[in-house]
């Protein structure tokens, strides 16, 4: 059971890391989002949530090979990921970079509704 924890955290860690890249600058940014970054103010901002990402996925990371830190990791990770996909539903009208991502925020989403009906249903056997 603690398997199928890890590989779902494993999965959604490497969604989390794949906008690390952004830290590079507004080029590695613009081919990442599909706009342009020539704005210095939505740069910094948007460079910053690249570095956050990297911290969640890293912790992600971290906690599927440490299973005193799943719940938690499930649980951040579920919010990360439902914030994204409200904020992106609410909002509309992106373009075909953001539908990709929300597109992977959906596959993050199923993994760690899975990897939480695990950690909930172990919990439960172990009394």
């Amino acid at each position: 059971m603690n398997r199928v924890i890890s590989l779902a955290l494993v999965v959604v860690a490497i969604i989390h890391l794949l906008p690390v890249s952004g830290v590079l600058g507004a080029e590695q940014l613009a081919t990442l989002y599909g706009i342009s970054f020539e704005e210095p103010n939505i740069e910094i901002l948007v460079r910053h949530r690249a570095v956050l990402f990297g911290l969640l996925g890293f912790f992600l990371l971290y906690a599927a090979f440490n299973s005193a830190v799943h719940l938690a990791a499930l649980v951040v990770g579920i919010i990360s990921v439902i914030s994204f996909l409200y904020i992106a539903r609410s909002v509309g009208g992106y373009n075909p970079e953001i539908s990709w991502i929300f597109t992977a925020d959906l596959v993050a989403l199923v993994f760690l509704i899975l990897g939480f009906v695990v950690y909930m249903l172990q919990k439960l056997k172990s009394g």
